[in-house]
């Protein structure tokens, strides 16, 4: 058996023109496949809201106030997930995301935000993180859900009807008017930032 695997290892150092272009092909097909569907698997993993909810930074605060608000619970029970709203649905702006998601690890291994009060002193910060990021996307994740050319304006409320018209002309985004939608405001945010 010795004899067979040093053979094997031996040709795979050094592949006959016959097969080396076949065996790297077969190869690292196959090790693509375990590679891709591993790492999408973990990906996709990490969207889920039992990952979200998983550390208690998470659970007994942004969860909590999600929980009473319409995305959450509404009357046609179509429900949004953490990463709805967190994560973008194409491969490029959400491999973007995790990685600037990486540094939240940091805060989680160093403690930053790991009681109420020390969540409480970093929520505006993490708030205004948010809301930046949004409004560079143009709210491309609560687009995925919600547009200006879906809305049937004329029968929505008469200020909500008002204030969308003025949006679309002024073509303002979700996050500019719709901040705290899902998480409390932050207690010490400014005036002119609380709308």
């Amino acid at each position: 058996m010795t004899d067979n695997s040093s053979g094997f290892w031996a040709r795979l150092k050094r592949p006959s023109t016959k097969y080396s272009l076949l065996a790297l092909l077969s190869v690292g097909f196959v090790a693509g496949i375990f590679f891709w569907g591993g790492f999408n698997t973990a990906m996709e993993a990490t969207n889920t809201l039992e990952f979200c909810i998983g550390c208690h930074e998470m659970k007994d605060n942004v969860y909590q106030e999600y929980k009473k608000t319409i995305h959450y619970s509404n009357r046609t029970g179509v429900r949004a997930y953490c990463s709805d709203c967190h994560v973008p649905k194409d491969w490029g702006h959400k491999m973007m995301r995790k990685i600037a998601a990486s540094k939240e690890l940091y805060g989680k291994v160093m403690g930053t935000i790991s009681t109420p009060e020390k969540f409480d002193a970093k929520r505006l910060e993490l708030a205004t993180n948010e809301w930046n990021r949004m409004k560079a996307s143009d709210s491309r994740e609560c687009r995925n859900c919600h547009s200006f050319s879906a809305m049937d304006i004329e029968k929505q409320k008469a200020r909500a009807s008002k204030m969308h018209k003025i949006g679309q002309e002024d073509n303002k985004t979700c996050i500019d008017c719709h901040k705290g939608i899902a998480h409390s405001k932050p207690k010490n945010m400014p005036e002119e930032d609380d709308e």
